[in-house]
């Protein structure tokens, strides 16, 4: 079933909107990452349903409140904006408690998601961080910080809390160990889990192919 009228409308300003504040957002968590998501989660959705409205305005707005862009605020943008285009308290709910699901948290710390709209948009989102495109983003996001790209005395910690999580500066080849490589086992949908597999072995040859260069193999 179609959106209505009015869902469309927040849609669309909503889209406009998120464009606008992500334009130059150089971490990886730019407009394309969640322009690329919005269409993951409404492709998965076709097979797996759920409340299109919902999946679609929270998989837009998954970002705006993310703590690795937002460090010391508790405001949330979401309802703000949400507040300002007419949307009912109800639905403003729903899709700040979808979006709030959908971030990683850690190797140790379990983020499952408990409605079928906050499992496609987390594993959109999930799907979005391997893969080529995964990589790209990881390695922008590793410079976007300061972070090297490897040092071999620094080894992968598989944090067991958030806040162990959230401190790391760990180079970037050990977010592979500590996230990236542990998604596949952790999509929620058949859809998403089907899409992750092509996607996670290309980052196993990448690693190989790194590492062979690394050590002068290749």
């Amino acid at each position: 079933m179609g959106l209505k009228i009015q869902e469309k409308r927040v849609v669309r300003v909503t889209e406009e909107f998120v464009r606008n504040y992500f334009e130059r957002e150089s971490s990886g968590h730019d407009w394309w990452h969640i322009f690329r998501v919005r269409n993951l989660a409404l492709k998965i959705a076709e097979l797996e349903g759920g409340d299109l409205f919902l999946i679609e305005v929270a998989a837009l707005l998954h970002d705006l409140d993310d703590w690795k862009l937002n460090k010391g605020s508790e405001e949330s943008k979401i309802k703000k904006w949400l507040t300002s285009i007419g949307v009912s308290k109800e639905k403003t709910t729903e899709i700040i408690h979808i979006v709030g699901q959908v971030s990683f948290k850690g190797a140790g710390v379990e983020t499952r998601a408990t409605s079928i709209e906050a499992q496609i948009v987390q594993d959109a989102d999930r799907l979005d961080a391997i893969g080529a495109i995964g990589i790209a983003r990881t390695f922008a996001y590793g410079g976007n910080r300061g972070r090297l790209i490897y040092h071999p005395d620094s080894k992968p910690e598989m944090h067991s809390s958030f806040e162990e999580y959230k401190k790391t500066t760990a180079p970037t080849i050990n977010h592979f160990y500590e996230k990236l490589l542990l998604l596949k086992d952790r999509m929620n949908t058949e859809t998403a889990k089907k899409l992750a597999e092509k996607r996670h072995s290309f980052m196993e040859v990448f690693l190989k192919q790194f590492f062979d260069e690394w050590e002068s193999k290749s």
